[in-house]
C-alpha cells in the first residue's frame, strides 16, 4: 500500500553543527547518542531538545520506512525545536530558521514525490514571520509552516500582533502544523517521575491550549480557510469537545467552539487504537492523516495499532494516503528538464 506519513521529523545535522560553534544561546555539543544537547536562553541545559541519532540522516529513515513493507512517503515538521527560532534575537532567529528551511528545500529536492517538507518560522517579529515563511514557501518551495504551542516563553500564539501572519497564510492556502514545543509545562513537570509526566500529560495539555488560543481568540472565525494541522489526535480536545461548548460560551464566539475544534485537521499519533478511531469518529475521516511521530515512536507499532480500528479499505485509503495528498497540497513533481528547475512540490 502507498502510505504517507504525514507526521515525521528529520531534524538537519547542518544546522546543529553550527550551533556547537555558538558559546552562547543558541548553542549545542554533540552528545553520546549521535545526537546533540542543547542550551536555553537562560543558559540551563534543556537536553530534551537535542534528538538521538535516528532524528538526522533522511537516508537511514527512509531506509527504515522501506523495511515495514509499503511505499512510505514522508512529511517533515520540526517537533519540539520549532519555539527555539522565536526564543532567539530576531535576526539571528531568521537566520537559523533560513538555514533551516534551505537544508530542508534540499532534501525535498534530493528526494522529489516522496520527502515533504515544512518550514521554520520566528514569530518574534510578525513582518519577519511574513518575510520568512514566504520565502520559504515561494522561492524554497516549502509546503507548509510550522507553528509553535508556544512563542519562546510566550504562551500566547493568539497574540493580536499576530493578526497579520494569519491573514497571509490563509492567503497562500497552506497548512499550519500545529505541535507542542515543550516551553510552557517543562519546567513544572520534567523533573516528575523521571519526566513520564511531562511526556505522556504536558505535551497533550500545551497543544491543546494552543489549538483553543486559536478558537477562543477567534482567529479561527476571521479565517475561516486556515489550515491547521492539530498533532496527536486532536490532544484532549475531542474528548472535552462537550467541556469546550459547555463553558466557552464567555469567549462570545458566533458558533459553538466545536464547530471550530472540528475545523482542524489531525492524525493518528497515539500509542492505543481507540484514541485513533476516537479521532477519526470525532473529525471525521476526511480529516484525519495517518501519522507515526518518527522517530518518537516505533512505525510498525504504529501501523499494527491502525489495523486494530478496522476500517473500510475506502477509508484507509482517505486517512493512508489521499487526505494527506488533498490537504496538504502535495502533488507529484515535474520530471526533470535538462536547463529548467524541477517544480515546487505545492499546489
Amino acid at each position: 500500500m502507498h502510505i504517507i506519513d504525514s507526521h515525521f521529523h528529520w531534524w538537519p545535522r547542518a544546522v546543529f553543527e553550527s550551533l556547537t560553534k555558538r558559546k552562547d544561546f543558541p548553542k549545542a555539543k554533540p552528545n553520546s547518542k549521535g545526537g546533540y544537547d542543547m542550551w536555553g536562553p537562560t543558559g540551563k541545559e534543556e537536553k530534551f531538545l537535542g534528538g538521538w541519532t535516528e532524528w538526522f540522516d533522511i537516508d537511514d529513515q527512509l531506509a527504515h520506512m522501506d523495511s515495514l513493507g509499503h511505499d512510505i512517503d514522508v512529511v517533515c515538521s520540526i517537533g519540539p525545536l520549532s519555539v527555539i527560532f522565536s526564543a532567539m534575537e530576531k535576526s539571528m532567529g531568521r537566520e537559523y530558521a533560513t538555514m533551516w528551511n534551505e537544508e530542508m528545500s534540499a532534501a525535498q529536492r534530493s528526494h522529489p514525490g516522496r520527502v515533504w517538507a515544512s518550514a521554520a518560522v520566528p514569530f518574534i517579529d510578525c513582518q519577519t514571520a511574513i518575510e520568512v515563511t514566504d520565502h520559504a514557501v515561494n522561492k524554497l518551495g516549502l509546503m507548509g509552516v510550522n507553528l509553535p504551542g508556544s512563542i519562546g516563553s510566550d504562551p500566547r500564539i493568539d497574540a493580536d500582533r499576530l493578526e497579520p501572519f494569519y491573514d497571509y497564510v490563509e492567503k497562500l492556502g497552506v497548512p499550519l502544523f500545529l505541535h507542542p514545543t515543550d516551553a510552557v509545562f517543562q519546567d513544572m513537570l520534567s523533573e516528575a517521575y523521571g519526566g513520564a509526566l511531562f511526556l505522556s500529560l504536558g505535551r497533550v495539555i500545551e497543544v491543546s491550549v494552543a489549538a483553543m488560543r486559536l478558537v477562543f481568540s477567534g482567529i479561527m472565525e476571521r479565517h475561516p480557510n486556515l489550515k491547521v494541522v492539530m498533532s496527536h489526535t486532536g490532544g484532549a480536545l475531542p474528548y472535552q469537545s462537550g467541556r469546550m461548548d459547555k463553558n466557552g460560551k464567555a469567549a462570545k464566539l458566533p458558533q459553538d467552539p466545536s464547530v471550530y475544534i472540528k475545523r482542524f485537521y489531525t492524525d493518528t499519533v497515539s500509542p492505543h487504537t481507540a484514541g485513533m478511531k476516537f479521532a477519526i469518529e470525532y473529525y471525521g475521516v476526511d480529516h484525519v492523516m495517518y501519522g507515526t511521530d518518527y522517530p518518537c515512536w516505533d512505525p510498525a507499532t504504529c501501523l499494527k495499532l491502525f489495523a486494530e480500528i478496522g476500517l473500510s479499505k475506502e477509508d484507509q485509503q482517505k486517512v493512508f494516503y489521499d487526505n494527506a495528498r488533498r490537504i496538504l497540497n502535495l502533488k507529484d513533481p515535474a520530471p526533470a528538464q535538462t536547463g529548467k528547475a524541477r517544480e515546487t512540490a505545492l499546489v
